[in-house]
């Protein structure tokens, strides 16, 4: 409409600057001309702002816009740009340098020039937040609200409540990462063998010949467990699913019951939790062997607690992101495959 208005006010002005030009016969042909070229041009500009039944969208200056997150996102934006995108960026944890990649001021510009944006994984650590390497004052899940708009699509890891439910109120569609079950099995490879890294770095204990727990038997539990028999540890598997240990039994582990957890717990080394609930309270960590190494990889804030671990020497880490930090470029290539796939299937 303000275009329409423009070209209004601009024919308006031509005849009121030009009145001989309108009592002069000879002029109208070009006169004519002139209004038609200028409608003409009106409704070519229309046309690129006009979508679907009169709604505002856009065209977008990149194909993809990605924002804040951990090297997965610096590595997903080098392989966009090596697949010929355009890629506009904002709070990255690292400079990408390339012809087809801009680095935009603000958040409000990246949502402007892209129309579909990937953020990070997890999208927030604490609700309020974008999950990012730095303190851009506007990565905040408010503010993503505030921009998103019915043309974009949004792209993330486990993204927040929140943002779901302004997506299904506007009809913006969204793409879960971490739901993906084809994401979840891969990245479970670069957790495994993330958390092998840390066990390793974190105990002056060889893993094989090693008893090792592994609580739960879930995507990551199961690959976890299998890498760690693979360097001749002694694994057994806890759960509450009996079906869980008969899988974990059938696979060549030990098996016993979360229930009767405690009876066991001194006689192991190394221990790996995934479930992401109060397993390890005051209560287990008082049976534990005094050099027992714990490493918790279950969504924040763990099942594990790390308050008494602390305040008696146990040796407990959490760590998460571990695809993100010691598999990141294996991890990114992952992400774009399947977010293409996504994209496709959407069209």
């Amino acid at each position: 409409m303000q275009i329409l208005l423009v070209g209004y006010h601009l024919a308006k002005s031509y005849y009121r600057l030009c009145p001989c030009v309108n009592r002069n016969i000879r002029w109208k042909p070009i006169r004519y001309n002139l209004l038609r070229w200028m409608m003409q041009a009106q409704i070519c500009c229309m046309k690129h702002i006009i979508w679907g039944k009169g709604v505002k969208r856009m065209s977008s200056q990149f194909d993809y816009g990605i924002f804040g997150g951990d090297l997965r996102q610096v590595y997903m934006t080098e392989a966009f740009l090596q697949k010929g995108c355009k890629v506009a960026v904002y709070g990255l944890a690292k400079t990408v340098t390339h012809e087809n990649c801009s680095t935009v001021l603000t958040l409000h510009d990246l949502f402007e020039r892209s129309s579909v944006l990937i953020g990070p994984i997890p999208m927030t650590r604490d609700q309020i937040t974008i999950t990012a390497n730095n303190e851009a004052s506007d990565l905040t899940i408010a503010h993503v609200a505030y921009l998103l708009k019915s043309h974009h699509i949004l792209i993330g890891g486990n993204i927040p409540a929140p943002l779901l439910e302004l997506c299904n109120s506007k009809q913006i569609p969204f793409y879960d990462l971490m739901l993906d079950e084809v994401i979840t099995i891969k990245n479970a490879i670069a957790t495994a063998e993330g958390t092998i890294m840390e066990a390793i770095a974190s105990s002056d204990r060889n893993l094989h010949d090693s008893n090792c727990l592994v609580l739960g038997y879930g995507r990551c539990a199961k690959v976890l467990a299998q890498k760690l028999k693979g360097l001749d540890a002694r694994v057994t598997v806890a759960a509450r699913s009996k079906k869980a240990l008969a899988d974990a039994e059938a696979a060549g582990h030990g098996t016993v019951l979360i229930e009767n957890l405690k009876c066991i717990l001194p006689s192991f080394v190394f221990i790996f939790n995934t479930i992401p609930a109060p397993i390890l309270d005051r209560d287990c960590l008082e049976l534990v062997d005094p050099s027992v190494t714990i490493i918790d990889i279950a969504s924040a804030p763990g099942g594990v607690d790390f308050n008494y671990a602390k305040s008696h020497d146990i040796n407990a880490k959490l760590c998460l992101g571990l695809p993100g930090k010691i598999a990141a470029r294996a991890s990114a290539n992952i992400l774009v495959t399947e977010i293409l796939a996504y994209l496709k299937r959407e069209k």
